[in-house]
């Protein structure tokens, strides 16, 4: 996984803050917006949890934090449910122009709400997620219900929320009024999956039955069993995450990698526009083999010499491996840890001269089991004698023709 930070200005010209994460091994085939709870922010463990979910199926994932929240500019006693839907649709365009327009909405809890309302504003998103997601908005207002009296007085009041003391004002409770989800749900016209806990005291799970009900197809509803609203228990939120990135997959494009086909046992393929991601098909595996971002690679996959390490490291594992079962010797496990480089020939004359220099296989080798000292001393022998070992130190060939 790739972290970065990203900033993008929302349509009061308010600085947002969020996170951009990126698939370890590939270029992400879509992008995903990820919209927080009420008075949460971007760093939520569920919130990290979900979208590493997603990067790991090869989305590109923004999760960032709500005006006046986190890390962002603006005061939150002057925001309101509407500038959390503006402020998804701001995200979206700048996903558009700095790297691919976004085709999947997630959101948790009133963030949910607002995805639904901000994807009927964002032609790209053909799927939206909701998690612990309120039928209504103003059903937020009952967790106010210790300052609802003051804030119709006063036009404001400083509520405690999870510890943390907010300021809200009679404009946020306004602006819930007059926000009608069943009826955006009912014209969303593009793919809803439902989650839910039937545990979840915070917003009953009643919600999500009537969010469902008033969608159209295609629609989807997941139980969230013995989840809290926040999805605190890491295997929850590990589980929605996964659980989206395959559900949306249904809906959204996701390019098909070609297969690659060749006589050989090995086929590597590059692209012009691919720098030095190469995809290859080994044997009936299909891998990808890059270079360090050092000298220009994506680090997507590991370097041709890295795969020639794991080579000799796998070869020599199992040839002691099988050795050992037909001496019938007490190998519990072995570890063959390789590394390359090219090392000065020992004691070299003229050690300036780059033909002084010798491609070298550093290997360790770990065993583990109920061995004796002349039995392991054999076992480092039998090591020497791999296949792969032999081909590196045996004269070879390359004998190449054009396709």
């Amino acid at each position: 996984m790739s972290l970065s930070k990203v900033t993008f200005i929302n349509a009061d010209g308010q600085t947002l803050s969020g996170r951009l994460e990126l698939p370890a091994d590939q270029h992400p085939h879509n992008f995903a917006l990820f919209a927080h709870c009420f008075t949460c922010n971007k760093n939520l463990g569920a919130v990290r949890n979900i979208s590493r979910g997603l990067t790991s199926k090869g989305f590109g994932v923004l999760r960032f934090d709500f005006t006046g929240l986190g890390e962002s500019e603006g005061d939150f006693e002057d925001t309101n449910f509407s500038g959390n839907v503006e402020d998804l649709v701001a995200a979206a365009h700048f996903l558009a122009k700095e790297y691919k327009a976004p085709s999947l909405l997630v959101g948790h809890s009133l963030g949910g709400a607002a995805s639904i309302f901000a994807a009927a504003k964002i032609d790209s998103i053909k799927a939206v997620a909701t998690i612990g997601a309120p039928s209504n908005p103003k059903h937020v207002a009952h967790l106010l219900k210790s300052g609802l009296e003051e804030i119709q007085t006063n036009g404001k009041a400083t509520i405690n929320l999870s510890g943390r003391d907010f300021t809200i004002k009679k404009q946020f409770l306004d602006d819930l009024e007059t926000k009608s989800l069943p009826n955006v749900a009912k014209n969303l016209n593009k793919a809803l999956l439902v989650m839910h806990s039937p545990q979840d005291t915070t917003v009953p799970i009643k919600n999500a039955e009537e969010i469902y009900h008033a969608a159209k197809h295609p629609k989807s509803f997941i139980t969230l069993d013995g989840a809290d609203h926040l999805l605190m228990r890491k295997e929850d939120s590990v589980y929605a995450g996964t659980v989206i990135a395959e559900w949306s997959s249904r809906y959204i494009e996701i390019p098909e990698e070609p297969k690659l086909k060749s006589q050989h046992h090995v086929v590597a393929s590059l692209g012009n526009a691919e720098g030095y991601t190469t995809h290859m098909k080994v044997g009936n595996h299909y891998m990808i083999a890059d270079e360090p971002e050092s000298v220009g690679g994506h680090d997507f996959g590991p370097s041709p010499y890295e795969y020639v390490s794991a080579g000799l490291s796998a070869c020599t594992a199992m040839t002691i491996k099988m050795y050992v079962a037909r001496k019938g010797w007490d190998l519990q496990h072995v570890e063959v840890h390789t590394s390359y480089s090219k090392s000065h020939i020992v004691d070299c004359e003229n050690c300036e001269d780059p033909t002084a220099k010798i491609d070298t296989f550093e290997r360790e080798i770990k065993i583990e089991g109920n061995l004796d000292e002349k039995q392991i001393a054999r076992i480092l022998q039998i090591a020497d004698k791999c296949p792969v070992h032999k081909t590196l130190h045996s004269e070879t060939q390359v004998i190449t023709t054009l396709i």
